[in-house]
């Protein structure tokens, strides 16, 4: 191993608090997913269990492993770090259909206490506010687009406080963003319509622009990775582009994978409907 990365793994130690609370969160949700289960087989195959268990690992490694830092010295591993929480860990978890299964898993009593609060018809009323695709849609995007200018993502790296809460909205805003499209049991299972091609469309267009903008421009765009010594002495352009391929990549493919498929479904659906 080169000496760079033994010296980034000397120095990390595992995330006491996330560690714990991915944890506790896998518990509850495993002890929730074998109850539901056991009346809505159907619903709850071993692969939800499967998807929503590896969404949190994906969390973990994203920011709890040495990922996170590799992250502060290359804008490349950053980037890395913002795909798995915005394009990998959001569907798996809605996938695992986790609303009821986490409400399930939780200790009778506690379930108690917060069930008057689960049925305030104001906070229905929001989430369904927030998770309509015309919302959803701009909280992600200029969230996105927002941690990204260069102030914002200088003053994220520079302060560990604020990093952590630029992961938390890239996290809450990317559940919010795949909700329309997932829509997690027991939210109204109608398949999307074509609306949500333009939905994923704009967004990899919103991708799309701001990794070419990294990719092409001439000089270093965050002062941080310029500032800061590089243990890998890699030049701080060459890092931006090789970050800028990598969210434009792995980032379109995220968007246009399911809308390649949810295309074909559409189709389909068609083609049933008019024989």
């Amino acid at each position: 191993m080169p000496p760079e990365c033994r010296a980034i793994f000397a120095e990390w130690s595992p995330p006491i608090f996330l560690t714990t609370a991915i944890l506790l969160t896998a518990i509850v949700y495993t002890r929730g997913w074998f109850a539901i289960r056991k009346t809505r087989p159907e619903l709850f195959p071993s692969w939800r269990l499967g998807t929503f268990l590896l969404g949190l690992a994906i969390i973990w490694i994203a920011i709890g492993s040495p990922l996170d830092g590799f992250a502060d010295a290359l804008l490349s591993a950053h980037m890395v770090e913002h795909l798995l929480l915005m394009s990998f860990v959001p569907p798996l978890l809605l996938l695992g259909y986790p609303i009821v299964p986490l409400l399930r898993g939780l200790p009778r009593g506690l379930m108690r206490g917060l069930g008057p609060l689960f049925r305030l018809k104001f906070l229905r009323r929001l989430g369904h506010f927030l998770t309509t695709p015309v919302v959803a849609w701009i909280a992600m995007n200029f969230i996105f687009l927002g941690w990204h200018i260069p102030g914002a993502y200088d003053f994220a790296l520079e302060h560990e406080h604020w990093h952590e809460f630029e992961h938390l909205c890239f996290l809450g805003s990317s559940i919010l963003f795949w909700w329309p499209l997932i829509r997690p049991w027991p939210t109204n299972s109608r398949y999307p319509g074509w609306y949500i091609l333009p939905y994923l469309v704009a967004a990899d267009i919103v991708n799309t622009a701001l990794s070419a903008f990294l990719a092409f421009c001439d000089r270093p765009v965050y002062s941080y990775y310029v500032e800061q010594p590089n243990p890998f002495h890699i030049s701080p352009l060459s890092d931006q582009t090789a970050g800028a391929v990598i969210m434009w990549v792995v980032g379109s493919m995220a968007f246009l994978i399911p809308a390649f498929v949810i295309t074909l479904r559409l189709l389909q659906q068609e083609t049933r409907s008019r024989a």
